[in-house]
């Protein structure tokens, strides 16, 4: 089984049935899901959390159980830092951007789904969602 890795965008509109991007987040999870384990990046993770914990705890403890039913979170190590790194300084991107894409890249996924288009120029494995 392979493993596909998530961005935040991806994570919150999936969370979010009022997103724009939340059906392409449900359909791409669910394709997702049937072939590879799914992996979230500490980065994404804590992003995601981030509007859950604004709304109450509730709402986070709703949002924590998902994690913990469907995804590995993947913590950021050296390697992952380090890789990083270079593609933010190579493409200008966001520290949390390049330390998703890092994730992506060192655990050799097999796909990074996000519904950032501009991500497509940095990596072969990135899917955006429709």
């Amino acid at each position: 089984m392979g493993l596909s890795v998530l961005d935040t965008s991806v994570l919150v509109a999936f969370l979010d049935p009022d997103d724009p991007h939340h059906q392409g987040s449900v359909r791409a999870m669910g394709e997702s899901r049937t072939r590879h384990r799914l992996v979230v990046p500490a980065v994404a993770y804590a992003e995601s959390l981030v509007r859950a914990y604004r709304q109450g705890e509730r709402a986070a403890q709703k949002v924590l159980g998902f994690f913990d039913a469907a995804t590995i979170i993947e913590p950021i190590d050296e390697r992952i830092a380090r890789a990083a790194a270079r593609l933010r300084a190579k493409h200008r991107i966001r520290l949390p951007d390049a330390l998703i894409l890092a994730t992506g890249i060192e655990l050799r996924a097999d796909e990074v789904l996000t519904a950032d288009r501009r991500w497509r120029s940095i990596d072969r494995r990135v899917k955006v969602i429709g």
